[in-house]
């Protein structure tokens, strides 16, 4: 199996190679969205990130997972947590993949308020990750695909933005968009085959 954390293009490439999605590597380069997200010293860029998140999804597919991959970072651009889903995996329906990784930074640091967090998720969430993305404090969020089915940032709900609530969150949607739309695409075609 090749590196799960690809630290260069040619480890990228076997990677999607080895999870039956490898013409998405020659386009991950390719985006024009070279924001760095923290402001901070970090080389790493929203796509940067998203390749993680989408690393964590192509990781949940194979435990038969619904492939969605997220991760957050603090203002320096440090991980403070990566997974993907783990509904099927733990009888949980609230083990989406950002419910993950908001628990693990939270035990990270030792507070559930993750103020100047941006959070990498590869499809728009759903109502109750939305929910708790703005409960955690979350300041940035940013995904991949929209969710014209349960997204609650723009699609069906825009819980995110709403004035309403005690706080709200910058969101930049369909980074790398085309890739995380492919990956559950792929994912659900080959559940209808089976």
């Amino acid at each position: 199996m090749p590196p799960i954390s690809p630290t260069n293009r040619k480890e990228a490439e076997e990677f999607f190679e080895f999870v039956g999605l490898a013409d998405i590597t020659p386009r991950l380069n390719n985006s024009t969205n070279t924001k760095n997200p923290t402001n901070s010293k970090n080389s790493m860029n929203d796509v940067d990130y998203m390749r993680i998140a989408l690393e964590e999804g192509a990781m949940a597919a194979e435990r038969g997972e619904v492939p969605v991959g997220a991760v957050l970072v603090d203002a320096e651009g440090v991980v403070l947590g990566r997974d993907g889903n783990r509904s099927i995996e733990r009888n949980d329906p609230s083990a989406h993949a950002e419910i993950n990784v908001l628990r693990q930074a939270g035990e990270k640091i030792a507070n559930y308020r993750l103020s100047g967090s941006t959070l990498y998720v590869t499809v728009e969430p759903c109502i109750m990750c939305a929910g708790a993305i703005v409960h955690a404090r979350v300041s940035r969020l940013v995904y991949g695909a929209e969710d014209p089915k349960t997204g609650a940032i723009v699609s069906l709900y825009q819980i995110g933005s709403d004035q309403k609530l005690n706080h709200t969150i910058e969101f930049t949607g369909g980074v790398s968009g085309k890739e995380c739309g492919d990956l559950l695409r792929k994912f659900f075609r080959s559940r209808r085959k089976k």
